[in-house]
Formats: structure tokens, C-alpha cells, sequence
């Protein structure tokens, strides 16, 4: 009897630590599932998993890459040698238009100085008749031979008489009434002028009337 006295003594108390040990996981569950189910608050009163999609959001600053030497090398040549080329190419435009305007000047001037011997051509042939002598033919031959390469080099003469009266190629030095022409017409020209290309190199001398 004492022997199923201790063996149930010894059932109640296993059973006894059975339902103790149940009711401790029971409670460790309940607390546990009850944190799991709600986020731990930081002291500031935020959650940690608000925190962490707070910093998620904040943009990433990439870092800046320094530029090698050389490469800041090759940028200070290439824009060394782009200045250069346009100070070269202003330098080619300003040496031909400087080329042209001196051919224009040196042409000119030359011009103006062949121009006196075409005059005296002009007043020595005005006195003889064509054909009245060989001397005479060879002096107009000349005279023609002048006149074709002037032509040739761009210059020409200035129509004058039976034109109207243009102050940009005629210089009036007498004036005369006359009713069988038009006003302001030139009826007479003392001395012809040329013009090289688009230049006048010496005014006509005329004649105008009305």
C-alpha cells in the first residue's frame, strides 16, 4: 500500500510540473506574439521599421570623380589650340582684304599716272588725219595698243556728252543755256575720265547745260 501510496504521489507531481510547465510556454507565447505583432517604438515615438524606410528614401549623394591631370591638360591645349586657329584665321581674312585695298591703292596710282600720256595721245593724234603718213599710223597703233590693255586691267572711260550730269562722275566747270537740249545735260567734254573697276580714278571735266 505505501508503495501505491508513493507512486501516486509521484504521478500528481508530474502531472502538477506538467501543468506548470504548460501554463509558462502558454504565457511566454501570449507575450512574445504580442511584441512580434507590434513594432518597437524608438524614444522618439517612432518605430524602428518607419525609421528604416525614412532613411530608405533619402537620396544617395554620389561622389564627384576628380578629373586627372592629364585630362585637364588635354581641355587647356584643346582650347589653346581653338584660339589659336581663330586669331590665325582673323589674321588671314585682315592680311588679304589689306592686299586688296594696297593692289587697289598701287593700281590707282598707276593709273593715275599712265592717264596724262593717254591725254597726250589723244591731243597729238586730234591734228592729223588717219592715214596721212606712216609715222602718224604708228603713233595711233600705239595709242589703240594703250587703250586695250587699260581696258584689259579694268579701266574704262566715262560717258559724258549726251549724258545727264552726275556729280559722282562728272566735274561741271562751265554751264550754258541752250533750248535745243534737255536740262541738266552734258553737251561737252574738256577732259575724259576713267574709272578702275568700280572707282572713279579722275572725274570728267564737261560742259553742262540748262
Amino acid at each position: 500500500m505505501a508503495e501505491n501510496k508513493e507512486k501516486m504521489e509521484e504521478f500528481s507531481m508530474e502531472e502538477a510540473v506538467k501543468e506548470a510547465v504548460g501554463k509558462a510556454e502558454a504565457m511566454s507565447e501570449g507575450t512574445y506574439g504580442q511584441s512580434a505583432s507590434k513594432p518597437i517604438e524608438s524614444p522618439e515615438g517612432k518605430t524602428e521599421e518607419g525609421q528604416e524606410a525614412k532613411d530608405f528614401r533619402k537620396p544617395i549623394k554620389k561622389k564627384e570623380k576628380k578629373k586627372d591631370k592629364k585630362d585637364e591638360q588635354i581641355e587647356q591645349l584643346t582650347d589653346r589650340v581653338t584660339r589659336q586657329m581663330a586669331e590665325f584665321e582673323n589674321f588671314r581674312r585682315r592680311t588679304e582684304l589689306e592686299k586688296a585695298q594696297m593692289f587697289a591703292t598701287g593700281a590707282k596710282s598707276i593709273v593715275e599716272k599712265i592717264l596724262p600720256v593717254v591725254d597726250n595721245f589723244e591731243r597729238g593724234l586730234a591734228t592729223v588725219e588717219e592715214g596721212a603718213d606712216p609715222f602718224s599710223d604708228g603713233m595711233l597703233m600705239i595709242y589703240k595698243q594703250l587703250l586695250t590693255t587699260l581696258d584689259e586691267a579694268g579701266v574704262k572711260p566715262i560717258e559724258a556728252v549726251g549724258q545727264e550730269f552726275n556729280p559722282d562722275y562728272h566735274n561741271a566747270v562751265m554751264h550754258v543755256e541752250d533750248d535745243e537740249v534737255g536740262e541738266n545735260v552734258i553737251v561737252e567734254e574738256f577732259q575724259k575720265g576713267y574709272m578702275l573697276n568700280d572707282t572713279v580714278i579722275r572725274h570728267s571735266m564737261v560742259k553742262v547745260a540748262n
